[in-house]
């Protein structure tokens, strides 16, 4: 029992002082996104509606600061067992430095695992609703134009189908439909809403029907307008599949984004910014690890060149540089085509390498 004594008083402090940072810098991350969201505020975007949205985008900034908050915990819990001496009468007790570290990195497992849980299941459906605050009030106002586009080439022309979204049930929301011949538009028409037909299939198409539906004709006799009640609309994709390209990369899960690769595969296209998503969330357990290898690189030394402090700096401004270099790399997979698996695991890398060599510098 007195052998688990050590393990559980260093695994406690660093899993205080983790939980510290991380909740910390989370609650710090939201105060400011409020604020900047007061710059909004207008008669159809309310305190209200802003609060809302700041609270559907929490599991965002979280996930944002996990790795930020362990590399600063670790520093911070390590760093007050160093100032009480604790450090080195472990080491002198013949407790080797890196079993010290593979304790403290036991609490950063727990954030690891919060980490893969909040992006696969809490923060698809928290950005959605996010969005959809946004949506309801972004009247009168530009808004960035994502979403579903297909163009198909017909015996009158070309059809070109827009959808600006669609759920995984085979619901979708603002339909718009051109027609298009010797590229001069001829028909168009809005729809407000649309449901999977499952029942309709035609030919390895899908079918939804489309309601509250308004359509302009355009001929040599000038334009005509009409409403209609319903209409169908076919698509040669799947409900799921519609709803994967309907999303942006950072509001799709880890299943998503590995379904929307294969079916990316199939198409024999590629999206380079959801690649890059899928590895960064996926190796984002070795991001933690490799801050927390880092924070305690920081600790083990002697105390009396650079106090706690400054050992705090310092952890801070490494977890910005790790989050800057990470952006730095996804930039360069999004602007030269090379490879996103590379480009995220180069920061995790470079993060290892630092920490290992510090701490073999240290240990000598």
């Amino acid at each position: 029992m007195k052998s688990y004594i050590l393990p559980r008083y260093v695994i406690r402090s660093a899993l205080l002082a983790m939980l510290g940072a991380v909740v910390g810098l989370w609650l710090l991350q939201m105060i400011f996104a409020y604020l900047a969201e007061l710059e909004n505020i207008n008669d159809s975007y309310t305190l209200g509606d802003a609060l809302w949205f700041i609270f559907y985008r929490s599991p965002y900034f979280l996930v944002q600061f996990i790795p930020t908050g362990a590399l600063l915990g670790a520093v911070i819990g390590l760093g007050l067992l160093a100032n009480n001496s604790e450090l080195v009468i472990m080491r002198a007790a013949g407790i080797s430095l890196y079993r010290i570290i593979g304790w403290a990195m036991l609490p950063a497992l727990l954030f690891v695992a919060i980490s893969l849980g909040v992006n696969q299941f809490a923060l698809p459906i928290a950005n959605q609703y996010a969005h959809a605050i946004k949506s309801d009030t972004a009247k009168n106002r530009l808004v960035t134009i994502n979403g579903y586009w297909s163009v198909t080439d017909e015996e009158t022309g070309k059809k070109i189908t827009y959808i600006n979204y669609a759920d995984s049930d085979g619901k979708l929301g603002q339909i718009k439909q051109y027609q298009l011949l010797d590229s001069n538009l001829t028909h168009a028409i809005q729809a407000g809403k649309g449901i999977y037909q499952p029942d309709n299939q035609q030919d390895g198409r899908y079918v939804w029907q489309l309601s509250d539906i308004d359509e302009i004709a355009i001929n040599a006799q000038g334009v005509q307008k009409n409403h209609t009640v319903s209409r169908s609309l076919t698509l040669p994709i799947a409900p799921n599949d519609v709803h994967l390209l309907t999303k942006e990369p950072e509001d799709l899960s880890l299943t998503d984004l590995y379904a929307h690769g294969k079916l990316m595969k199939h198409q024999e296209s590629r999206s380079i910014r959801h690649e890059l998503a899928f590895w960064q969330k996926l190796l984002s357990p070795f991001a933690v690890l490799s801050l927390v290898l880092v924070a305690s690189s920081f600790v083990f030394g002697s105390l009396r060149s650079q106090g706690l402090g400054i050992r705090v700096v310092l952890a801070l401004l490494t977890g910005l540089l790790f989050s800057y270099l990470t952006d730095l790399t996804g930039f360069v997979a999004l602007a030269t085509g090379f490879s996103p698996l590379v480009m995220a695991i180069l920061p995790i890398i470079i993060s290892l390498l630092a920490g290992v060599y510090l701490l073999e510098k240290k240990s000598k």
